[in-house]
């Protein structure tokens, strides 16, 4: 297994060598792969990679998937949070209606898709912005971020690095948090796992 800090490094490696394409062609999103054993180093060492990029001259921003799923369940209307409950009383043993009804209020209009498309817009034009997308174990086990990124290609403006817990199976195949399996509908470049 590799070292996350090799391969923090092999990765702004790619990001450098990747601002040199300009062509419409070219999606700037970079996957950081670590084994979900790795997950809470990962965790520990992202205030120091920030700082690095800080350092690099990158005007450095955060997406936590976990504080936006968060949100998003915690802004659903009293009603349908009261109906969560009543259900929850009645069957709580019932994992599959209780995931499906939290994926439903995620997927529902693109709720989580638009506040990572928003958080896109908002660093256009900003040269040296870089978004680092976390706490993607969040997704679990609602939807997985190759979903996401597919229905955002094309507004991926800034390099955007995506913190991935997961088993790197091939070039461009992926097994999320280890045991999902395998999807190789990824665009991106994959560094690490």
């Amino acid at each position: 297994m590799s070292s996350l800090k090799a391969d923090f490094d092999e990765l702004l490696v790619r990001i450098e060598a990747g601002r040199d394409f300009a062509h419409a062609s070219f999606e700037p999103v970079f996957y950081l792969v670590f084994h979900p054993s790795a997950m809470l180093e990962a965790k520990r060492r992202l205030p120091a990679w920030e700082a690095r990029l800080i350092n690099d001259d990158w005007e450095v921003h955060r997406f936590s998937i976990a504080e936006a799923v968060a949100d998003i369940l915690d802004k659903q209307p009293a009603f349908i949070r009261a109906v969560w409950q009543t259900q929850d009383a009645k069957a709580p043993l019932a994992w599959d209606k209780t995931n499906k009804a939290l994926a439903g209020a995620l997927t529902k209009q693109d709720a989580l898709q638009q506040r990572l498309e928003a958080q896109l817009l908002a660093l256009e034009g900003h040269d040296n912005a870089i978004l680092l997308v976390t706490d993607l174990e969040a997704l679990h086990p609602y939807l997985r971020i190759g979903y996401l990124e597919g229905q955002l290609q094309g507004r991926f403006s800034v390099p955007t690095i995506i913190f991935y817990p997961g088993v790197r199976t091939g070039k461009t195949r992926l097994k999320f948090l280890g045991f999902y399996p395998e999807d190789g509908n990824y665009r991106s470049v994959h560094v690490g796992g």
